[in-house]
């Protein structure tokens, strides 16, 4: 069996997603060579075509993909190969609805879209496994494969399950992680409200109640279950695989969906982490009116900054290329001039060293027959071709970018407990909304690069100690383990920032009985000894720091100062008037701030400004606030300023020192215009 490896793209290089299912066979090779003559050297294949090798159970025939790869292999393209268990075949789910998905009520997800099955179903798994099976036994050894692709977007159309065999499998999961019913009952405070269990088939996945709420700490080992259900499903096929792919292919996946350990699962099943990247989404036609001036478009350097910290350097399988839209949903635009082209080049600029646009040809049938490819209905040349042709020419000039260093010293650091904590209780929720996009948005508009950091059990001290600045927002669970990480990373110089509920809870959601901030209490300096909501009739709340105002948002913590602790803000309004908003302690070589609310974009740049970690490149480049700014480093030292125009407009930069234009290849300096949606890249 091959080994898990940690795979890495030799260069900078395009694909896109192929069906040779959904044209005739006359079209395979022309369309292959025209990839080819554009820049194009992989296809990905087979994520929806069970079918086609198992038409009726047990009948296995090869014969269909067998001729597209004596095509791939006579126009030497390479081909990324996916197993199909993401759309079951219509035999499978008939005569075996178990393998089925339900919805909360218990009726079925019938066959006819996509992702319809559940992850436990023995049956499914079965199933799974033996078509898995067969394509790594026929096509494992293939020549012109490269890499293998499981299944489709995990966790895509939905992340919750409610079929019998999920509360079947729920029920293990709880027995292995609790041992009894008297300790499952104590973690999940079941007292309360007469829940008490006294035998584990009493137990089910969450069901229907009133006002849809079911007991918070089940459900919060229900979404760690779902997540734990999902990599399995996932290393089933992994394993499988791996038994028949040549030495050097990769497996892989794309994601990025939730209630699942994104992390964990590209540790334990994956070479290298595929996203899907589809910045259009901020254009449709059903987007929010509130949501039209957060950075839209550029706001997907989120998505990617997380791909990035699941795997440094990895690659998107889906790329933005044409016009989305489905039957049953509302669509958005086409790309303008330039817009293809600058979304592949900011997925290069956070990491990924393979693009891969979905897909090559428009589809003229079926739900997805609006979702543009790089081809429109009638395979016309045409400007979207044009872009694909001109990036590969910009790929081949970046060619050193390869496998390079996104360059950031500030991180926001995150957990899964928390994450899926904030599905359970909304107050957690609307905490993380205001402060995710607030740090973010500010990191951006102060072009300050931003890593994420997951802290897991296997996380380090190195893995904290190479960034200056660490938010810690509102780790409401924060468990004694994180905690003593986290002071060693302040003892060696670091500076930690938390904001308002921090450590509030234990690991089962339940309300700790101890002086807050919990278990980081002594190290923030910071006794918690009240709190409010700000309800919508309240008066904004501002904060003194130190002659700045910050804004307090939707929280207010009340603090006093420890004796190690200092005040560095105070509440400028309401019955908490003069009272502790802010306290800073030093600790061996570095700070730690605690922050009594929120951090809304205004508030997260008067921190980064404060701590001296804003605009770092300052000297270097001057960037407008439109555009973006990321740094990459490769391995001689020599660094890589990519700048993203996501405007219609003209914008100016500034560079402070003479630098190459890559794309040019030749000198700039001073005053550089960038056209609308137009992506400059300067080697220093």
């Amino acid at each position: 069996m091959n080994e898990k490896q940690n795979y890495y793209f030799e260069k900078l290089s395009l694909g896109t997603c192929y069906y040779p299912e959904h044209w005739e066979e006359s079209f395979w090779q022309t369309d292959l060579r025209r990839m080819k003559e554009n820049g194009i050297g992989t296809v990905r294949i087979a994520e929806f075509a069970w079918s086609k090798f198992e038409e009726r159970e047990n009948e296995f025939s090869f014969q269909f993909f067998d001729k597209f790869m004596e095509t791939a292999a006579k126009e030497d393209m390479r081909v990324i190969f996916c197993t199909p268990t993401a759309t079951p075949p219509a035999w499978l789910t008939e005569k075996y609805p178990e393998v089925l998905n339900a919805r909360k009520d218990g009726v079925l997800i019938r066959h006819g879209m996509r992702r319809h099955y559940n992850y436990n179903s023995p049956v499914y798994r079965q199933f799974a496994a033996r078509i898995t099976e067969k394509l790594g036994e026929h096509y494992g050894q293939h020549p012109n494969i490269v890499g293998w692709q499981l299944d489709n977007e995990f966790n895509c159309e939905t992340d919750v399950f409610y079929s019998e065999s999920d509360s079947i499998a729920f029920r293990v999961f709880l027995r292995e992680k609790y041992g009894t019913l008297q300790e499952l009952n104590r973690a999940w405070g079941t007292v309360f409200w007469n829940q008490t269990y006294t035998d584990w088939e009493e137990i089910f996945v969450p069901r229907v109640t009133y006002s849809d709420s079911a007991n918070p700490h089940l459900l919060l080992d229900y979404y760690r279950f779902i997540s734990a259900s999902t990599l399995s499903f996932c290393r089933l096929q992994a394993d499988i695989l791996r038994r028949y792919v040549k030495p050097g292919d990769f497996i892989t996946t794309n994601g990025i969906f939730e209630n699942m350990d994104n992390h964990k699962m590209e540790k334990e099943s994956l070479d290298i982490y595929m996203y899907d990247s589809y910045p259009n989404f901020a254009f449709g036609m059903n987007r929010d009116p509130k949501h039209a001036e957060d950075l839209n478009d550029r706001k997907w350097s989120r998505n990617l900054t997380e791909a990035r910290s699941i795997c440094r350097h990895f690659g998107i399988m889906e790329q933005q290329s044409g016009a989305d839209g489905c039957v049953h949903s509302l669509c958005a635009p086409s790309p303008k001039p330039g817009q293809m082209t600058l979304w592949a080049l900011q997925s290069a600029a956070h990491g990924a060293d393979y693009v891969s646009f979905f897909r090559w040809r428009t589809c003229r049938f079926g739900t997805e027959m609006y979702w543009n490819g790089i081809l429109d209905y009638s395979s016309r040349d045409n400007r979207r071709l044009e872009e694909v042709r001109s990036l590969y020419e910009k790929f081949r000039r970046l060619e050193p970018v390869t496998g390079s260093e996104f360059l950031a010293d500030v991180a926001q650091l995150k957990d899964y407990d928390n994450l899926w904590d904030a599905k359970v209780d909304r107050m957690h929720a609307r905490l993380n909304e205001i402060s995710d996009n607030g740090i973010f948005r500010a990191a951006q508009l102060t072009h300050t690069p931003l890593d994420y950091v997951y802290l897991q059990a296997d996380t380090e001290l190195a893995d904290l100690t190479k960034y200056r600045v660490l938010f810690y927002p509102h780790p409401v669970i924060l468990t004694q383990e994180r905690a003593a990480l986290l002071r060693r990373y302040v003892e060696q110089g670091g500076t930690l920032v938390f904001g308002c509920r921090t450590g509030y809870k234990d690991e089962n959601g339940i309300c700790v009985g101890e002086l807050l901030p919990g278990k980081v209490r002594e190290l923030t300096g910071a006794d918690v000894y009240e709190y409010t909501v700000l309800g919508p009739g309240d008066d904004p709340v501002c904060i003194d720091a130190g002659g700045e105002t910050m804004k307090a948002e939707y929280f207010c913590d009340l603090i006093r100062p420890l004796e190690d602790g200092i005040a560095a803000g105070t509440y400028l309004s309401d019955y908490y008037r003069g009272q502790t908003a802010m306290t800073c302690r030093r600790l061996g070589g570095g700070t730690v701030i605690y922050y009594g609310s929120t951090f809304p974009c205004g508030t997260a740049m008067a921190l980064l400004k404060r701590l001296g970690a804003a605009e770092p490149w300052r000297g270097r480049i001057q960037v407008p606030a439109e555009c973006e700014l990321v740094v990459r480093e490769d391995r001689s030292g020599s660094r890589y300023f990519f700048v993203l125009n996501y405007t219609k407009s003209v914008q100016t930069v500034s560079l402070g020192c003479e630098m190459t234009d890559c794309f040019e290849e030749k000198p700039a300096s001073g005053n550089v215009s960038l056209e609308p949606y137009e992506v400059k890249v300067f080697r220093y």
